[in-house]
Order: C-alpha cells, then structure tokens, then sequence
C-alpha cells in the first residue's frame, strides 16, 4: 500500500513540484483515500483520484488598476475551477499578497470534498488575487474589485461557478464585485454569494463557518457524553471565523481566553464575554485596529507579539486564522496542557505533524473540510434563496446549518470509525467526500 501511494505522490509531486501547499493536502488526501479505492473494485483501476488533483480549469489574467495617487497598480487574478462533477465550482476568493497557484489549487482541492460533505449539489473552486486590501482606500479597493471583475466575469454564473469571500474579501469588496458583474452582463443572479441583506444575502452567512465548526466539536463532545459547558476555549484569528466561533462558544457556555492576529495573540484569564466580543468585532471590523488594541480596554489580558495561542492552557483549541498556523510542537504542547478537542475553521491550519500528534493521543479531531464547512453550506443556502426569490428567517437558516453539520459528523463516523472504535474524523471527511464525487465522475464517464 505504501509504494501504490508513494507512486501516486510522486506522479502528482512531478507534474506540481513548486506547489508546496497544494501537495500537502494532496497527500493528506491520498493516505486515507488510496487504500479505500483499493479495496473497491468499482474505483480501483479508473485514475479517478489522479482525475481529481488535476484542476478542470486554472484561468490566470491581469489586474490593472489606478490608485489614489494616479499610479497604474499590477495585480495577478486567478480563478481554479477544480471539479464540477456534482455541481456547479463553488469557493471562495482571496485577496492577500501570499496568494498564489499552489494556495489556490490547495483550497480549491480541498473545497471539492468540503462541498461534498455538505450533501449540496456544489462542485469546488477558488480563486483570488495577489492584492493586498489592507491599508487601501475605500476608493482604491473599489476601483481594484471592479477591474478583477471585468475580466472574472467571462469565467463565472450562476450555474457555472459562483464565487464567495475568503481571507481579504468581505461583504464591502463582494458588493464591489458584485456591482460589476451586475453591470457587465446586465442581469441580476446569485453569482456572488456572500451579499447583503439589501441585495441577496442570508441570514446567518456571515456567522455560519464560526458556528458551523462549534457545532461540528459540539457533535464530537457528543460522543463523548461531554459538552461545551465550562470548557475553556484558545481561539486563534480574530476575524469573521474566530469572532462567531467565539460567539457561540460563548452562547454554549464555555469560557474563551484568546483570540489572535498577525502581529500576536491576546489571553484574558477572567474570559472574552459577549461585551469584550462586541468591543472586538467593532475594533477588526469597523475601525481594522490590532488586537493589541485590546489591551487599552481591558488591561488585566496579556498580549503575546509575534506568537500564536497554542500554548496557553485549554480543554478545546479552535484555529480559525490560516493554514499551517499549529505545527507539531504546539500540538505536544496543546496535549501536555490537556487539550482533548480540536476543531478547525481555517483551511489547513493543522501541519501533518500536528494531526499525527493528535492521532497519537487519540483526542477529538476535525479537519476544516468538515469542521468548516458551514460557511459554503450557507453559500449554497444563500444560492437556493437567490433562485427561489425567497429569504427564510435567522432560525430556518441556522437549523438547517447545524442539521448539514451534524450530517457531515455522521459521514465521518461511517466511514471514519476504527476497528478500536477511534473515529478517524480525517480519514472519515475524506472518504466521504472523496465516495460522492467520484461517483458522479464515473457516471459520466471519461470527460
């Protein structure tokens, strides 16, 4: 078994040899999914997971743009449309200056077996840019979204792949791409999901990716006959994910005692209540301050520069800031502390080293294709109302988020659960996913 997926990895490692991230989580994927495809008949033989790394599309352009002082800026654009076996590509974009292919093919990857989990008929895609929206004018962010969209336009459509945010992308910079698309092709669709509530969006869109990983630790606490009730939570990121991650840990009544960003992590021994939460999301959303800024409100919390959160003690850890952000070390130090869950809202925040520790000690584990996986569900709710000219009420949305949790949690214990009754949630997320899609791939045939 070990030489059929070393082969296989080194096949894909030739054709993608300066793509260190996409390799990553092709391999994670290839270890628990090879030996499954081996020992079915009905996939062995067929190159389908080969089939799969391979990108449908990668589409790479130009992005020209003027800047407050009249200066002609250069961006690249890209948009990966990976898999549409099961439906139209569905993924984000990000607008930050370390995208590149190997990211993006990485997330678009991951966003085929994500999209899967949730039972929706969504294929998976991803896309962005190399622009960096921090420290921009409103103007500046305005006129750079409009001149991507001129030419991701051709590209996209509501039963052809519709975009969503990601890292550098809110609801401000969809409204400005949004706005393009609608004048390009003079047409109002749900291509763009993500909206605001004025113009398309749903309730609960925002909070869903925060709460959908909550739920998903909820569901793995279940089988344990545990609870979030007088847990404390370490958070990492303090934007959209970790604010409503927070948010519902809180409301689920455990206590949160950090949250992070690029310049360090904050830890508040007494707890992030509702009011520490709601002076946070004003300080990251409204006025884009540091969460060093914390400090000057609540002096008791401590501010750690430059380091992330993992060594602080907890019984959860939920990263929600961005790939490759717990190695192993922190994960040793996690599990010394007495960490017993992990719940992923990032992409990729877990290195392989880390999950392995995490495997070892055979706690609560969930990778983001699963744990995260609330945010596009929510997408894909979004494009239901977008067709229907409808909107449902805050409890529909939210009651239909944690039932697609709860049945992405039970595809992870059909076909994640060890012999000793361990459940493999990583091996458990990509089997499933792996199982509908190449399904329908085989349906249609060579194509």
């Amino acid at each position: 078994m070990k030489k059929i997926i070393s082969e296989f990895l080194d096949l894909v490692k030739e054709r993608n040899a300066h793509e260190p991230e996409f390799l990553q989580a092709v391999e994670e994927v290839a270890e628990t999914v090879i030996p499954y495809i081996v020992k079915h008949d009905i996939y062995y033989g067929k190159n389908v997971l080969l089939r799969m790394v391979e990108p449908e599309r990668l589409i790479s352009f130009r992005v020209c743009w003027v800047d407050d002082n009249g200066e002609i800026q250069v961006n690249r654009g890209y948009r990966i449309q990976m898999n549409s076996a099961i439906g139209p590509y569905k993924g984000g974009l990000r607008f930050h200056p370390t995208v590149n292919a190997s990211i993006l093919k990485f997330l678009a990857f991951e966003q085929v077996f994500k999209n899967s989990l949730t039972t929706l008929p969504m294929g998976g895609g991803k896309g962005g840019s190399d622009f960096n929206p921090k420290g921009k004018s409103d103007n500046e962010i305005m006129r750079f979204c409009h001149a991507f969209m001129s030419e991701l336009f051709r590209h996209i459509g509501p039963n052809t792949d519709i975009p969503a945010g990601d890292i550098g992308v809110g609801q401000r910079e969809i409204g400005f791409l949004f706005g393009m698309y609608r004048k390009l092709r003079n047409e109002f669709t749900g291509v763009l999901t993500g909206k605001g509530m004025t113009w398309g969006g749903s309730l609960i869109r925002p909070e869903a990716t925060g709460y959908g990983t909550v739920y998903f630790a909820e569901n793995m606490l279940k089988t344990k006959n545990d609870s979030f009730e007088g847990k404390t939570i370490v958070i990492s990121g303090s934007g959209n994910v970790a604010q409503y991650a927070a948010e519902k840990s809180i409301q689920l009544g455990a206590k949160v005692v950090t949250l992070s960003d690029s310049s360090g992590y904050i830890y508040d021994e007494e707890g992030i209540d509702n009011e520490k939460l709601t002076f946070i999301m004003h300080l990251k959303n409204e006025k884009r301050g540091r969460i060093s800024e914390y400090l000057e409100a609540y002096p008791n919390a401590k501010f750690t520069k430059g380091k992330t959160p993992w060594h602080e003690k907890c019984d959860i850890a939920l990263p929600c800031a961005t790939q490759n952000e717990l190695n192993g070390d922190d994960a040793k130090v996690l599990l010394s502390n007495g960490c017993m869950c992990v719940s992923e809202g990032a992409n990729m925040p877990s290195t392989k080293e880390a999950i392995t520790e995490f495997h070892k000690a055979k706690i609560l584990f969930a990778p983001g294709k699963a744990s995260n996986a609330g945010g596009v569900a929510t997408s894909g709710l979004e494009m239901t109302q977008n067709s229907l000219r409808y909107k449902w009420t805050r409890e529909e949305v939210d009651k239909k988020l944690k039932e697609i949790m709860g049945d992405i949690h039970q595809s992870c214990i059909d076909y994640g659960t060890d012999e000793d009754g361990y459940i493999d949630y990583v091996k458990g997320a990509n089997i499933a996913g792996f199982v509908k899609v190449a399904d329908a791939m085989l349906a249609q045939g060579v194509v």
